[in-house]
């Protein structure tokens, strides 16, 4: 936990690819960061051996998150925002019969993945449990070695950082309204008169232009937007062995009495044409939110919201209010967004966002949260109701565990994003129909006591396959 990082809105909302947040995109950027350093220090041109150890949850379910993948293609130079997703198999494919590695695009060195990556199943390193070791052996005899942690949400912090556990690009930014706990939100909310997103909003322009943040922000939704169209679009099995079969193409082809819209504008118009019935619009939402998990289940285009295993819930939640609240109004998906953002880093302050660290209830139980306390702001709540509605959803996520079945962000991880986008809804609703002078719980007090109960929970169920539906559905992974 960390009390004085200065986190924003692109913290939170990292675009990359799946499945996994700190699994797939972290040890990605830990890669890049790594070469980034060989070539700062004039030393890639020197390198002739590499070897990367993977330790922990990195290593118990790195092969079913990509975690080997992601770290080649950062050792390559490619990045996971720009990266064409539909190459990951071919050039991986490359790597592994050229048994060769082009450093940054550059330099080539002999490379066998199956070698050189190494899986420290049974090894731990105290920090976090998702760690990573570079080492590298130069020409002129000298080695070299950098230890990296991917703690949730894409963050990734250097072994010799972990102690102050610090952001380089965050340390000197300076806002105006710094932000720690629930109580300084409100703080800063009741003093100036601004709503929670323009809070949000002034901070970030420590970082940049109001223009540049309005422009960035827009950018998370459209990609958002196309994850879900693409995901409701595609069919066909899941990579990864379990043979789990996409259910938002069959979903919505049944909603749509088997219509097929070539835009998204188009589809929309069509989804809003069949009313507003409870079943209609529950299935809707849940159709959203497996779309954005299945492509990200297929290492497909995706945004941490706040991680990639919780990926569905607030594109499906913010979905559900552009389309059936007449949500559509870019200033509306600003709020939306912000809102969420400044909700899930007082999270990250204050607990976890990491599954490793906390189980589920930091990533759905999270997720949820920065959902309904966005959508409550943009249903014209108070900022006490939109705090509520945050503390309703985490309230009943607490001590969700993470036991994915074959180390995949499969089962239960797709499904759970409906369950996490429609509590959020609830949560929600109920806050809006609430007094929060009465609530007996503070948002704050339930983000301590999810930090307790990560604390207590068995690393069996930390994202490691150990425990849980992981090891009582007996499942044979073929085609790994």
């Amino acid at each position: 936990m960390n009390h004085h990082e200065a986190i924003s809105v692109f913290d939170m909302f990292k675009i990359g690819v799946g499945p996994s947040s700190s699994h797939t995109l972290g040890p990605w950027r830990a890669a890049q960061q790594f070469i980034q350093q060989l070539i700062d220090q004039n030393k890639l041109e020197l390198v002739l051996q590499l070897k990367v150890l993977l330790y922990g949850s990195l290593a118990k379910t790195g092969t079913g998150h990509g975690t080997d993948i992601a770290v080649q293609l950062g050792l390559c130079g490619d990045d996971p925002v720009t990266f064409d997703v539909n190459a990951i198999d071919s050039k991986i494919a490359a790597i592994k019969n050229d048994l060769q590695l082009q450093l940054a695009g550059q330099k080539i060195i002999a490379f066998d993945p199956s070698l050189d990556i190494e899986f420290l199943f049974t090894e731990s390193l105290p920090f976090h449990p998702n760690a990573l070791t570079f080492l590298v052996s130069f020409t002129n005899g000298e080695q070299f070695a950098e230890t990296y942690y991917s703690i949730g949400g894409g963050f990734v912090v250097q072994e010799k950082d972990s102690n102050t556990n610090a952001k380089k690009a965050n340390k000197d930014v300076v806002l105006p309204f710094p932000i720690n706990t629930s109580d300084d939100l409100l703080h800063w909310c009741r003093k100036t008169g601004l709503n929670i997103h323009e809070i949000v909003l002034e901070n970030e322009m420590g970082w940049r232009s109001e223009a540049a943040t309005k422009a960035g922000v827009l950018q998370i939704w459209e990609v958002m937007k196309n994850c879900i169209y693409k995901g409701c679009h595609t069919q066909g099995n899941l990579p990864g062995g379990l043979h789990v079969k996409r259910r938002a193409y069959d979903t919505n082809k049944r909603l749509l009495a088997n219509k097929i819209y070539n835009n998204y504008e188009e589809w929309v118009a069509q989804i809003q044409a069949g009313g507003h019935r409870f079943n209609y619009i529950l299935d809707w939402v849940s159709c959203f939110a497996l779309a954005v998990n299945e492509e990200n289940a297929s290492f497909g285009r995706v945004v941490t919201a706040p991680t990639n295993g919780a990926a569905g819930v607030i594109p499906a939640v913010l979905q559900y209010f552009i389309v059936f609240c007449d949500g559509a109004d870019d200033d509306k998906i600003m709020q939306f967004l912000l809102t969420a953002s400044e909700i899930g880093s007082i999270f990250k302050k204050g607990a976890t966002i990491s599954a490793a660290m906390g189980g589920c209830q930091a990533e759905i139980g999270v997720s949820s949260a920065m959902a309904a306390a966005a959508l409550t702001a943009c249903m014209a709540g108070t900022q006490r109701q939109v705090l509520m509605a945050a503390e309703i959803a985490m309230e009943h996520h607490l001590g969700l565990t993470c036991d994915p079945i074959g180390g995949l962000v499969q089962i239960p991880c797709i499904e759970r994003n409906t369950m996490g986008a429609i509590k959020a809804i609830t949560a929600s609703q109920l806050a809006l129909q609430s007094t929060p002078d009465f609530a007996k719980v503070s948002l704050d007090a339930v983000i301590k006591t999810m930090w307790d109960t990560a604390v207590d929970m068995n690393s069996k169920y930390k994202e490691t396959a150990d425990g849980g539906l992981a090891i009582n559905i007996p499942i044979s992974l073929s085609d790994c």
